[in-house]
């Protein structure tokens, strides 16, 4: 059997058992990809010049025990490996945090922030960092920016101190635990949040890979809004004159907007659409 064919025979039956597949990847041939890859030490991206390597008896065992446990414990893939990817950058992950997925990243990392930004950023705060892939990106869009990462859950906290060190920027992102914007200090040019606005029905329909991260990073209340508000009402205070925020709310839009009729906002362009993401100005926000 070849790397291709194994790959192959795992999406199926990664799809035939149902697994869900959106906190790295999107579909099961990648996913399957991932884990084969990773349990065999072969760099991610390899596929297309390894296909046709051959498969050992005991490497065949070992992947059949690793796709086991993804199909039965219904973990995350990323939980399994202990790494996940965002925008080819690689973040230790564990059930201390969410799976780094923000479609922030996006528009962060291709410049798209840069046009509404006067200049580039001073301070950046990252709220509701988890395991601080944002914060990590911030700094390497920005090189002179000092990061302010904050979170509510020292566990994840934890996590994002793993990641920063290992980007090598211990010294321009500073970690602070607090709820909501207790811990912001000063006023900041960005405001980068992805914080949890799952609503309460959605929360329910979770599948089981969702239900096995933080519900504190995932879970906003009756319509999903619970810490938005919050943070809403007191961003302005932590943002310069010219500052931005930007917001992601995933599938509530329709939430959002009933709870905030008529705020000037704009919605950023993501893979995943352009109603996930969008940013503020300062001036416009209550």
């Amino acid at each position: 059997m070849t790397l291709i064919e194994l790959v192959e025979r795992c999406a199926e039956r990664l799809e035939r058992a149902g697994v869900c597949c959106a906190q790295g990847t999107t579909n099961p041939f990648d996913e399957a990809a991932w884990l084969v890859q990773w349990r065999l030490g072969l760099p991610l991206d390899a596929l297309d010049e390894q296909a046709e390597r051959a498969i050992g008896p005991a490497e065949l065992l070992a992947v059949h025990d690793l796709i086991t446990q993804r199909v039965e414990t219904r973990r995350p893939a990323a939980y399994l490996t202990g790494e996940a990817w965002l925008l080819g950058l690689p973040f230790f992950v564990d059930e201390r945090c969410i799976v780094p997925r923000s479609l922030i990243a996006e528009p962060l990392a291709e410049g798209v922030l840069d046009a509404w930004l006067q200049s580039p950023p001073a301070r950046v705060l990252d709220l509701c960092t988890g395991g601080g892939s944002l914060a990590v990106l911030a700094a390497l869009a920005w090189p002179a920016a000092q990061v302010h990462a904050t979170d509510l859950s020292a566990d994840a906290l934890a996590v994002a101190a793993l990641n920063i060190a290992r980007h090598g920027l211990a010294e321009r992102i500073t970690l602070a635990q607090g709820d909501g914007l207790a811990a912001a200090t000063g006023l900041y040019d960005l405001m980068l949040c992805n914080p949890p606005y799952v609503n309460a029905q959605s929360m329910a329909q979770l599948p089981p890979e969702f239900r096995a991260e933080p519900a504190l990073a995932l879970d906003g209340g009756s319509d999903g809004m619970h810490f938005v508000r919050q943070l809403m009402a007191g961003a302005r205070s932590h943002l310069a004159e010219n500052g931005l925020l930007v917001l992601e709310i995933g599938h509530e839009r329709e939430h959002f907007e009933a709870a905030f009729p008529g705020l000037p906002l704009v919605w950023l362009p993501t893979s995943a659409g352009d109603e996930q993401v969008l940013l503020v100005e300062a001036v416009n926000l209550p």
